[in-house]
């Protein structure tokens, strides 16, 4: 668990499907990243984030609100084999997604920073990597506040993505 001034960070439960789903099935917040996903879709990639935490000792966190616990999104680092190659596969690779309740409150970098700061804390330092839509602006100035910067572009599933490196 972490927590920062604003939020509370627990690795992803089951017990998150509905807020995760909820969040998968809103349009503005999936525009950019793989459209609405119908129940099994969420189910599947929930339980690759309950994985990550039993085979590499992180993953995803589950972000809530530390007033309320209200859910407001998903962040961490993962290893996603998404078949970039060896530029960016083999490295620990920053993920978020902010249900829109979310969205312009600066929860995404508080919760990132922490995230890193952990990880880095039971590992040595070291390069990460994330992949980004060049048309999410939010999310590239996101990866820009964490100290990404774009180093190439690929194709990815039909759509140009602009690949980020982070270098300790």
């Amino acid at each position: 668990m972490i927590v920062t001034e604003r939020l509370i960070l627990t690795p992803s439960a089951v017990s998150d499907f509905d807020d995760c789903h909820a969040m998968r099935t809103d349009p503005e917040v999936m525009h950019f990243i793989g459209g609405s996903a119908p129940g099994e879709d969420t189910w599947i990639r929930l339980l690759r984030n309950v994985g990550h935490w039993t085979s590499f000792g992180y993953g995803l966190f589950t972000l809530r609100e530390k007033d309320g616990g209200r859910f407001v999104g998903e962040a961490g680092l993962a290893h996603f084999r998404r078949g970039l190659g060896d530029r960016f596969d083999p490295f620990p690779e920053g993920a978020w997604a902010l249900a829109r309740s979310a969205h312009g409150k600066g929860y995404g970098t508080e919760a990132l920073l922490a995230v890193h700061d952990w990880f880095f804390e039971r590992r040595e330092a070291g390069r990460t990597v994330c992949l980004i839509d060049p048309a999410n602006l939010a999310s590239v100035r996101l990866g820009e506040r964490l100290g990404y910067r774009a180093f190439d572009q690929t194709d990815y599933k039909g759509k140009t993505q602009t690949m980020f490196e982070r270098s300790p």
